[in-house]
């Protein structure tokens, strides 16, 4: 399947990423030291005595892998996935060393921009889940979409 335009999209429609990507320990420290170098993500002692208990991989981390599923999901608009914005961004499970990650998407809102002739904006819902479907991570995210008379034009 190639790109998808604006007219193709429609509020309902759905995208499901076949991809799954696991989270190991070394990652989560990795990935911790170098963005969100908090005690409960790089050291499971003092994740032990936190409010995660264990272990938690960075919502920042989270949201990453996130971006990497999305770009191997069904979810291909034209130009790319562009963002213009997030109205909602929520973690309301940790990640763990172990989870497997996979996303599930709902298109909400479609939209031609007047003020951008050739260009839309799709209101998208993204669930990211680990392997027993709890949502890890959920976003409303604005995306630019090119309209296929934009493409007309750059042909």
């Amino acid at each position: 399947m190639g790109p998808l335009y604006l007219e193709d999209f429609v509020p309902g429609q759905r995208f499901a990423g076949a991809t799954r990507i696991r989270i190991d320990e070394p990652r989560v420290k990795t990935f911790a030291a170098e963005f969100d170098p908090q005690p409960f993500h790089l050291d499971d002692r003092a994740a032990s005595v936190s409010i995660f208990r264990s272990l938690a991989a960075s919502g920042w981390h989270t949201a990453a892998v996130t971006m990497r599923l999305l770009i191997d999901s069904g979810l291909q608009p034209a130009g790319g996935i562009v963002g213009a914005g997030f109205d909602e961004l929520r973690w309301p499970v940790p990640v763990r060393p172990g989870d497997e990650l996979r996303v599930e998407s709902e298109i909400l809102e479609v939209r031609p921009l007047r003020s951008r002739p050739g260009q839309g904006v799709i209101k998208v819902r993204t669930n990211t889940l680990n392997q027993r479907d709890e949502i890890v991570q959920t976003s409303v995210g604005n995306l630019m979409v090119m309209t296929r008379t934009t493409k007309d034009n750059l042909s």
